[in-house]
């Protein structure tokens, strides 16, 4: 008898003749995750079915923290499995799994038993009233409830024999490198690392793009989206951070343009060279924190105006959240710390006092005209800036 954990998954299981990539895919971005732990580990993938099997001493609470940052696991379940020894060891088994499990024996109880080794000589209805009358013997303050059971405690009779009560949620949504690639612009705020995970979350690997602005944005402002570049890798995988000088191009705008109207065109400008990245690395989009009507450049009008200068797609995976939702899933991704500390970037360095809302696009089109002698040579010179990090755990 020894330690293992079964890993559950929600939507790979209807992915019909693809399940098997998908699978392979998951278990890829599990070992990914346990190259944080101590301990040795193996995984062995079934019908149907992940096992990871401890193979050493090995930190509980660290390997359950790693796992549950691998995009696609629906549920964690710690569980002890055995060969089949015959049923009164299954029973001893059990009685001393409950027994060091629950220190306090004062619950309801149901047994459920799935018997996909069919030539098992006893039937899981069965099993299950066997294993129960075991247990209310052991322990006689655990009560029996089929219907609202405190705990359930699964056994499965398959090759080996599994036993567990304990699920874990996991993230859910799909493995990371499933569903292409693409380009995140990330900036020092609460909402664009809550937009990576939650692109990744449904298997979009992703590269980042940060704006960096110096003088006027200090290193630690550089370091601070590096920091947080490595807490989304912990979901995504290792992510390709390129920085980019953009001072001259603010400047420029900052001297040419309308001053209510920066923010859009800065964005647009942002949007071109993310995009021109974006292609050079083969990503197929691009992904920011926007949410709808949150600040000035984020209006319906806005967005339009921002849209229009690019050709991938744009996805938005915060549009129709609030902020305090957005908080909600910063705390919960461990990112939100670090959004908070108190350096600026490169857009809030130059916000307008009085910035448009409802942009029109032919008028910021015209006071573009006033960068036409120089924009393209600052673009170039920008992406010639372009400083390579790759952020991993």
């Amino acid at each position: 008898m020894f330690l293992a954990f079964l890993i559950k998954y929600a939507e790979i299981g209807v992915k019909g003749k693809n399940r098997e990539l998908f699978e392979e895919a998951l278990v890829k971005q599990i070992r990914y995750a346990l190259k944080r732990c101590e301990g040795e580990f193996s995984i062995r993938r079934t019908r149907g079915r992940i096992y990871i099997d401890v193979l050493s001493d090995y930190d509980y609470e660290e390997t359950v923290e790693n796992l549950r940052t691998v995009c696609g696991i629906s549920a964690i379940c710690p569980m002890i499995q055995m060969q089949d020894e015959g049923f009164d060891k299954l029973l001893d088994a059990v009685t001393d799994y409950v027994d060091g499990q629950y220190p306090d024996k004062h619950f309801t109880f149901k047994v459920h038993t799935r018997r996909a080794r069919k030539n098992y000589p006893i039937e899981s209805m069965e099993i299950n009233a066997l294993v129960g009358e075991r247990l209310l013997e052991a322990f006689p303050e655990m009560r029996v409830d089929v219907h609202r059971p405190e705990v359930t405690l699964y056994i499965e009779i398959r090759e080996r024999i599994y036993v567990y009560s304990i699920e874990i949620p996991g993230p859910g949504g799909m493995p990371v490198g499933t569903n292409g690639k693409a380009m995140l612009l990330l900036s020092g705020g609460i909402d664009s690392p809550v937009a990576g995970y939650m692109v990744a979350k449904r298997g979009v690997k992703i590269d980042a793009v940060y704006f960096h602005a110096p003088p006027y944005t200090s290193e630690r402002a550089k370091q601070k989206v590096v920091d947080l570049a490595r807490l989304v890798a912990r979901y995504s995988g290792p992510v390709y951070l390129h920085v980019i000088n953009f001072t001259d191009i603010q400047l420029a705008i900052y001297e040419k343009c309308p001053h209510e109207e920066l923010t859009i065109i800065m964005r647009r400008y942002m949007m071109r060279i993310a995009e021109e990245i974006a292609k050079k690395t083969e990503c197929l989009g691009l992904v920011t924190g926007e949410s709808i009507g949150q600040v000035a450049s984020q209006t319906m009008h806005s967005l339009a105006v921002t849209n229009e200068v690019c050709a991938l797609p744009v996805f938005r995976p915060c549009i129709g959240l609030d902020k305090q939702e957005i908080v909600e899933i910063s705390e919960k991704i461990g990112t939100y710390e670090t959004s908070i500390l108190p350096y600026e970037d490169c857009c809030t360095i130059f916000v307008a006092k009085h910035p448009v809302t409802k942009p029109n696009l032919n008028v910021i089109k015209r006071h573009e005209e006033n960068l036409k002698d120089c924009i393209e040579a600052l673009i170039q010179k920008a992406l010639e800036t372009d400083e390579l990090i790759i952020a991993e755990v």
